[in-house]
């Protein structure tokens, strides 16, 4: 088994970035989800309410991050904000503080949105950390819904569009890693794994939301699949019948790839690394 793909999202619910490799922080992959997308009041932003922001591209670099969207102007901000404007932000039911970026910044994704809002960034200050059933009472995690990162076994994608009329790509469930040469969900089973210089645990199931039925180049919700599908035979009752409930998960979440915790930050992640299974459930 070998990692094939590895992704980030820079910005929460915006288009992801392929890479060949990446340092793996403590929050996850460097700049995976440090920014993101809110309400003035700091509500987070997702494709769940607004499809559209599977369309903003995403580049950053060492001096800046570029935005771009059809029918609109690129964008270029400064990676860190240094508006010195902190506010609390909500993720679901975890508040932390971010920094937001200028009224000129916020303009921007205001108009591509058609809503208002702004862009804030999570300083290195900020530690918002992963549930507590999973944090040994140093793990953190970035914007991102939970955990630091997602893997999902090309086996899996393949049983599932096995199941549906048309196939879909592995970008509809966002992962940080994509597994190839494992069987379909024998990521269900591992514990602790380790990739290349990089060790994980593998903390819970993800459980899957409408966000999977968004076509992530049009971003446009495209009806019930994948999701009716998955819940045919992919309900955490179904999956782990008799211990779902120790992972903290409810009986009819649909479950579709691993999240993982990093136990040695700053080990570096390739295409390419192989995937060993130190632990399994």
């Amino acid at each position: 088994m070998h990692i094939s793909e590895l992704n980030i999202y820079p910005v929460k619910s915006l288009k992801g970035i392929g890479l060949t490799e990446a340092t793996v922080e403590k929050r996850g992959l460097r700049h995976d989800r440090r920014w993101m997308l809110t309400d003035k009041m700091g509500m987070f932003f997702t494709q769940r309410e607004f499809p559209k922001m599977a369309t903003i591209t995403v580049d950053v670099r060492e001096d800046c991050v570029r935005f771009s969207c059809p029918e609109v102007a690129d964008l270029r901000i400064p990676v860190l904000p240094g508006t010195g404007d902190r506010q609390s932000i909500t993720v679901w039911q975890s508040v932390c503080e971010g920094e937001v970026y200028e009224d000129e910044v916020n303009s921007w994704f205001s108009g591509v949105l058609e809503t208002d809002c702004q862009l804030v960034y999570m300083p290195d200050e900020t530690e918002r950390h992963v549930n507590e059933r999973f944090d040994t009472g140093d793990d953190i995690v970035s914007f991102a819904d939970g955990y630091p990162l997602l893997i999902i076994g090309e086996g899996s994608l393949a049983d599932l569009n096995a199941r549906l009329d048309e196939q879909l790509p592995m970008n509809r469930f966002r992962p940080n890693l994509v597994a190839s040469g494992s069987d379909a969900f024998a990521e269900d089973g591992w514990k602790r794994i380790r990739i290349g210089e990089a060790i994980f645990r593998v903390t819970k199931a993800c459980v899957r939301c409408v966000m999977t039925t968004i076509d992530q180049t049009k971003g446009e919700l495209t009806g019930k699949e994948p999701l009716k599908t998955l819940a045919s035979f992919r309900m955490a009752s179904a999956v782990y019948p008799e211990t779902y409930e120790t992972f903290g998960l409810n009986a009819t979440g649909v479950l579709f790839g691993q999240n993982l915790i990093p136990e040695n930050p700053g080990a570096t992640v390739r295409v390419g690394d192989e995937i060993e299974i130190l632990e399994t459930k």
